[in-house]
């Protein structure tokens, strides 16, 4: 693969149209509440064409660019892991018979939804690697992995990162490596707006032949890696990454902990908005009679105190705990889980913090007290 193309924004809207007659559900970024929410795309239309935004720690704004720029804004608060793995799920359903208790699986009943997600950015689709270890291996979602094989993946490469963005710090973005069937970078100057694209899957490559799409030169290709890399130099935030694990490890009883718990409201939207967070809970109801039962899976946070209840308490019951088992998990003791950070450096967690805690900072400020680089 690796194949280079370009499309014009008639050919960006053939596109997404091709999607939907391959029997694809296509979905991408668009203007809602205030914000740039995930929701359907079936014309250019629906796309949030000529807004931007501002992103710092507990702020969030959207404002007009002086363009029609398609894609000229950072992450919005929502990821794709809402359509791969919802957050609210049947897992079972049983029914009272004159034998007993008949129970059906549900997970992954019926079809799944084909989606093609249009505008991922790189951080989400190293975020979604690290979900497919969760979900797709082991004892496997039969949904998730139905969802998640089927899907289409059109990447959007990142030219305007936002005040808290850091994935050049933790080698995910803002290019986007691998994980798409196709690329695009947005290019636009006087008297040009197009789409400089890249193949990355057979799978694309099929997709994209059933429109126009233009060839395009070496110049050109350096125009958008030009673009790209620039980006990279205007992130928001920085992050090192190296040593985190054993940094975090050997500092559990910093008085940092302190410090941020006096301003956490462990109200979980961190988690929430995180890519790669994937605690979750189960719910059981009946009706009642009593003769229909089900079982549903909804998403859940480690910083609620009834995720670590066992029998007699939680065993995190103060905020403290539960900030330190968050930070320490997400950069650190997820290397021991899954091989890799659990940190992709989309910065939500920051804008979307009501009080603005950063843990760039936090690991800036464990670092500076054992005089560590």
């Amino acid at each position: 693969m690796g194949s280079h193309f370009a499309l014009d924004p008639g050919g960006l809207d053939a596109l997404i149209s091709s999607l939907w007659n391959l029997g694809y559900h296509v979905v991408g970024p668009t203007l809602g509440d205030g914000a740039i929410v995930l929701g359907d795309i079936r014309t250019l239309a629906d796309l949030p064409a000529g807004w931007t935004d501002t992103q710092q720690g507990g702020e969030y704004r959207l404002h007009r660019r002086d363009d029609g720029a398609f894609f000229g804004f950072a992450q919005g608060p929502q990821s794709w892991r809402k359509f791969l793995s919802p957050p609210r799920a049947l897992m079972w359903r049983g029914t009272r018979t004159k034998d007993g208790f008949s129970v059906e699986d549900a997970e992954g009943e019926g079809p799944a939804e084909r989606y093609a997600f249009l505008g991922a950015r790189s951080c989400d689709l190293h975020a979604l690697e690290s979900q497919d270890l969760v979900y797709g291996r082991g004892m496997a979602e039969p949904g998730y992995v139905a969802r998640r094989t089927s899907a289409f993946m059109m990447a959007v490469n990142c030219t305007e990162p936002g005040g808290t963005c850091f994935c050049s710090s933790m080698g995910t973005g803002p290019r986007a490596d691998r994980g798409f069937d196709l690329a695009l970078t947005e290019v636009l100057g006087p008297g040009q707006h197009e789409f400089l694209g890249e193949v990355g899957s057979p799978l694309g490559a099929s997709v994209l032949a059933t429109i126009d799409a233009r060839e395009v030169d070496g110049t050109e290709v350096e125009t958008a890696a030009t673009l790209v890399h620039a980006a990279a130099g205007r992130m928001g935030r920085t992050m090192a990454p190296e040593g985190l694990r054993e940094l975090l490890a050997t500092n559990l009883e910093h008085p940092r902990w302190d410090s941020v718990a006096e301003r956490c409201l462990s109200c979980a939207n961190c988690t929430l908005v995180c890519p790669t967070c994937f605690c979750s809970t189960v719910e059981d109801v009946n009706d009642v009679t009593g003769d229909h039962a089900e079982r549903w899976r909804s998403w859940d946070s480690c910083f609620t105190a009834d995720h670590s209840y066992l029998h007699g308490g939680s065993i995190r019951p103060s905020t403290r705990a539960r900030y330190r088992q968050w930070l320490t998990h997400k950069l650190g003791t997820w290397h021991d889980q899954f091989g890799m950070s659990g940190c992709v450096g989309c910065g939500r967690c920051i804008t979307w913090c009501p009080v603005g805690i950063d843990l760039t900072e936090e690991i800036a400020a464990i670092r500076d007290s054992q005089g560590a680089p």
